[in-house]
This record gives C-alpha cells, sequence and structure tokens, in this order.
C-alpha cells in the first residue's frame, strides 16, 4: 500500500470550516487506498498570538517556557481535525510530537530531529487508522533524563513532515500550503510568477536559503539527504503542484537524522585561471558589457566575484579553464581599452569544492574548510559560497594536498572524492528562479591580513557566537600595508552582535576595522543550467543594466547568481531579472 505524509499549514486549518475541508479532502485520499500519516500547523496565525501573549508579560520568557506555550498550538489543530476525521467516518488519532516519537537535541526554540520512533504510528497504521501529528515539536531528554517538550524553529511543522516520511520510508511527501506550488519568484512582487512543474532539490535549497518562503531549508535538506519525494500543492484546488526531485539515498545513520554529515562530497578542478580587473568605472552596465564580451567571444566563465570599494570605481574577478586564458585576456584588454582599468592574470589555479545541503545555514561548515586549508599552509586567493557549495581557489601546486586534507577533515569516502568532474544538467533552464532578500546587511572587515588562515578566524569567530554569513566575498584590491578587504552579508538580526564577536579579533589586526556597506537587497538567479550555458551571468547584469540599477557587489557558485544592489531598487531589480529571463512564460 502507498504511503504518504501530507502537511497542512496554518491557513489549510485556520477556522473550522477549512478544518473540515482539510478532513474531506484525506477521506478522498483514504477512500483511494493510500495510508495517511498527516502533520498539521497551527491554526492561522495561533503562533504569533501565543508570542504576543508572552511578550505581554515578559520580553525575556525562558526558552523551555517558550516551547511549553508554541507546543499548544499544534495540539489544538491535531485534535480538532481527527474530531472531523472521525465524525465523517475515517478513523483517525492525535498525537503530540512527543506521543509519536520524534526525538530531538536538548535545545529549546530550534531544535533538529535526532530519530522518530515509528513503532506507534505503524500500529496505527496497520488498524486502518489516519495519524494526524502535530508539526513543529518533539521532545528531548532533559537534565535526570526527564522529558522535555522542544520545538523546532521557523519552519518546523515542514521539517516535521519530511522527517516522518523519511523515517517512515513514505512514498511521497505532499506540502499543502496557500499557494498553487512552487514559483519562479515571489507572486506579491511580480504578478505573472509561473508555477514550476518540477526543481531539483538543490535548486530548491537556493531558492529557500535566499528567502522564498514556500519551503524551509530543513525540509528541502532532508529531502535532499534521503531521496524523499517532495510535492507542494495548494490545499484549495486540485492542480498538481510542484514536484521537488532528489537523488539522494542516504541512510539514516547514527549522528542523528538531521545531524547527518551536510557535507557528502569534494571536488578538485585543475587547470584554472584567475583574471582580475583593478579600478574599472563603478556604473550601471560595466559588468553586463565584460562579461557580455566574454561570452560573445566564447569564453565560459564559472567563478565571478565584484567586491565594494569607496569611490567611484570598482574590481571584479572572475575564473575560467586555464585554456582558455589567452582569449579572455585579449577580450578583457579590448574591454579596458574602452573603458579603462588594470588587468592581472594568474594561470596554474585549482578550485577546490565541497558539495552538501545547507553549508551555509551551518556557520562551522565553512569555518572548518578554511581552517583546513590554512592549516596545510595554502592561502585562499578567491572564495565562493552557497547552500549546496563552498569553493576556494588556490594554486595548483597545493591541489592534490587540499584535497587530501579536507577529504580527510569532513570524513568524505573515496568514491565522493571527484577529480575535474564532466559538467551535468546539460539539459536543464539556466535559470529556473529568481529571488529577492532585504533581511540582509552588508559589512566590510578592511585591511584584513593577506595570510593563510584569516577568513577561517573570521569565521570561526562568527560561528561560535551563531552567526551565519552568506555571501563571501574578498577583494582583489591590496591596501598599501598589503592587507585585503573581506565583505560579507548577514541577516540584519545578526549586525547587533557583530561588534562584540569581531571587535577582539580586530585588535589583533592593527590596521583591520570593521565598516557598515550601505542597506542592500539580495537578487539571485538560480539554475541548474548555468555550468553548461555561457553568459548566464552577463545576462543577468544586462537585465539589471537595463534598468538603470548598479551592481554593489557580485558573488556567483556553481547554480547561483548574486547581485546586491540598493535596498531602494529590490523589487525593480527582481522584476527586471524575472523579465529577462522570461521566467514570465508558462512552463518553465
Amino acid at each position: 500500500m502507498v504511503l504518504l505524509v501530507q502537511k497542512f499549514g496554518g491557513t489549510s486549518v485556520g477556522s473550522v470550516e477549512r478544518i473540515q475541508s482539510v478532513a474531506q479532502r484525506i477521506a478522498l485520499c483514504k477512500d483511494q487506498g493510500f495510508e495517511l500519516v498527516i502533520v498539521v500547523s497551527a491554526m492561522g496565525k495561533a503562533t504569533d498570538e501565543l508570542t504576543q501573549l508572552a511578550q505581554e508579560i515578559s520580553h525575556k520568557a525562558p526558552k523551555r517556557e517558550m516551547d511549553m506555550l508554541l507546543a499548544t498550538g499544534e495540539q489544538v489543530s491535531i485534535a480538532l481535525l481527527s474530531i472531523a476525521l472521525n465524525e465523517i467516518g475515517i478513523p483517525a488519532t492525535s498525537m503530540t510530537g512527543a506521543q509519536v516519537g520524534i526525538v530531538t537535541e536538548s535545545s529549546h526554540g530550534r531544535a533538529r530531529i535526532l530519530e522518530i520512533k515509528t513503532a506507534r504510528i505503524e500500529n496505527l497504521l496497520s488498524q486502518g487508522q489516519v495519524v494526524v501529528v502535530a508539526g513543529f515539536q518533539g521532545t528531548s531528554l532533559g537534565s535526570g533524563g526527564t522529558a522535555e517538550i522542544t520545538t523546532l524553529g521557523r519552519g518546523g511543522s515542514d521539517t516535521s513532515a519530511v522527517a516522518l516520511a523519511a523515517a517512515l520510508h513514505a512514498d511521497a511527501c505532499e506540502i499543502y500550503t496557500d499557494v498553487p506550488g512552487v514559483l519562479t519568484t515571489d507572486p506579491r512582487k511580480v504578478p505573472n510568477a509561473q508555477l514550476m512543474n518540477s526543481i531539483s532539490c538543490d535548486e530548491m535549497l537556493e531558492l529557500a536559503s535566499l528567502g522564498a518562503a514556500v519551503l524551509h531549508p530543513r525540509a528541502v535538506e532532508i529531502a535532499r539527504n534521503y531521496g524523499i519525494k517532495l510535492v507542494v500543492r495548494s490545499s484549495w484546488d486540485e492542480t498538481p503542484g510542484t514536484t521537488i526531485t532528489s537523488q539522494g539515498n542516504r541512510e539514516i545513520g547514527k549522528e542523528g537524522l538531521e545531524l547527518g554529515r551536510p557535507v557528502t562530497g569534494v571536488e578538485l578542478v585543475e587547470n584554472q585561471a584567475v583574471l582580475g580587473l583593478a579600478h574599472i568605472p563603478d556604473k550601471p552596465g560595466i559588468a553586463a558589457d565584460l562579461f557580455e564580451t566574454l561570452s560573445k567571444g566564447g569564453v565560459n566563465v564559472d567563478l565571478i566575484i565584484q567586491s565594494t570599494h569607496e569611490g567611484n570605481s570598482n574590481d571584479i574577478t572572475f575564473t575560467v579553464a586555464e585554456e582558455e586564458l589567452s582569449l579572455a585576456k585579449a577580450l578583457c584588454k579590448q574591454f579596458i581599452n574602452k573603458f579603462g582599468g588594470e588587468l592581472s592574470t594568474q594561470s596554474e589555479m585549482s578550485k577546490l569544492s565541497i558539495r552538501g545541503a545547507g553549508i551555509m545555514g551551518r556557520p562551522g561548515i565553512a569555518a572548518k574548510l578554511f581552517e583546513t586549508i590554512s592549516k596545510a599552509g595554502i592561502n585562499l586567493r578567491l572564495i565562493a559560497t552557497s547552500e549546496v557549495k563552498l569553493s576556494c581557489v588556490i594554486d595548483s601546486g597545493m591541489g592534490c594536498k587540499a584535497l587530501r586534507a579536507v577529504s580527510e577533515a569532513f570524513e568524505i569516502k573515496k568514491d565522493h572524492i571527484h577529480i575535474n568532474p564532466e559538467i551535468c544538467n546539460l539539459e536543464e533552464p539556466e535559470v529556473r528562479g529568481v529571488a529577492l532578500d532585504t533581511n540582509q546587511a552588508q559589512m566590510s572587515v578592511i585591511n584584513v591580513p593577506d595570510i593563510p588562515g584569516t577568513a577561517a578566524t573570521l569565521c570561526r569567530a562568527l560561528t561560535e557566537s551563531g552567526i551565519s554569513l552568506d555571501t563571501i566575498v574578498q577583494s582583489e584590491r591590496k591596501h598599501k600595508k598589503g592587507g585585503r578587504n573581506i565583505s560579507f552579508t548577514l541577516h540584519k538580526e545578526d549586525r547587533e552582535k557583530l561588534n562584540k564577536v569581531l571587535l577582539p579579533l580586530l585588535k589583533t589586526w592593527h590596521e583591520a576595522y570593521l565598516q557598515d556597506g550601505k542597506a542592500i537587497a539580495r537578487i539571485s538567479s538560480v539554475g541548474a543550467g548555468m555550468p553548461a550555458t555561457i553568459g548566464t551571468a552577463a545576462r543577468m547584469f544586462r537585465a539589471l543594466a537595463n534598468a538603470e540599477i548598479n551592481i554593489e557587489m557580485i558573488a556567483t557558485s556553481e547554480i547561483r547568481t548574486t547581485c546586491i544592489v540598493s535596498e531602494s531598487y529590490g523589487t525593480k531589480a527582481l522584476q527586471a531579472v524575472h523579465e529577462f529571463f522570461q521566467l514570465n512564460e508558462s512552463d518553465k
């Protein structure tokens, strides 16, 4: 018999009428012969209302008591839905996270799932019952072995549903929500955003980490790791929604369901070259002109980095295959002759990458990579970051040494270590979706010593305080005393922590200091076909140039191109890129 896990969000169960409607939908599935585990969120805005009640009493409520309070929201939903199902003749049993056997870390507010003891669910399913589970919550063993209620944090019901699907080896996990599925962008900002029929977990992870709210990244990580078929559908109609595909086949290990190794592979790409253009004009269209020149000349650019600088000039650095260096160099000279600037090149480079799920969402991963490379005495030339891949460009003579060190540090087995892997996804769209995030702050550490280990030290300091970075850019331009700038973005909520964390470190870097950037918006395009397509980044830059939007920073990874622009241009930039890639057309 086919087993489905279905999750219904707060708006789907926001009233008695909606709960009864959901019960009818479940009854239809049951009549078709499916075994069903149903995960529900709290009704409507119940969680917000409970949080508000607590804040009326205290703004420093203990996290344990907040978990005790917030877990009651889902308890109401599961009981009402089970009553509704039994009323129409469908035998159903409601269960809290603790009753269903969801075991988490001993952490309140954002606990990760360690295991799910499925015996009780399987017993009820064998009796023909529909099992209705409270999302967002679990239980841990506190001091003295006493069970403690824990909550999973934002997106916790999605996480509960996909984790249950993994533990039960379900045939699929269906997420029912108030939108028809995964759209090419935010329909509130781009009314003609289109429904995607399918998308890979890697692409979905990138979009989710960039602010696409339809799914939480943690849920997508679990689906990716354990090969769960994930479908996002509307709870308001019968449209098929979006299927999120995964090639994962991991078994749940002793580390824990959500605590398995996030790094699943290491790659080394040899025979790379770095080209740096310094002091080029800082105005709309410059990046577009440069990379259009390269793509029209047939040069396939890999990583692109643009850092911020004071004044009216910028630096752009990028990598190409070494065999294309001569052609790229000639095309760059044409560009410089027209616009000005200085060109430097460096051959005999390699790109070392780790890949996995939720890499940047776990601050310790980047720090561990940089520390491993630093301890091997290897300097980082460039850094490129994303949710599924973190890359460093290093001297090729150090490539094999770095590969061994990183593989050992992350305990990567031989069959997951790849040298010069072939480009895949040749038939996939270059851009499948576009995301806008206005919750980021831009920061720079000015005049960081240009020696091995500085990036690792910076990331480790932030990791220990729980601060996650996203876009990390190391500048091409050096200061008179030899230091470089490292710019990055982080969530606005973490800005206040930054001074306490970094000021002690900056005192050891005598010429370094922390600088706030202007208010920003982060606009990103995501597509699995990017590596196999020449000129994707150039087209994104042209879309922004046509809208007369200047680019403050650029950072690319394998399937993602990110531009930082002024906050005031965020929505305009999103609309421009979405339209330029013709994502307003159906069947993407």
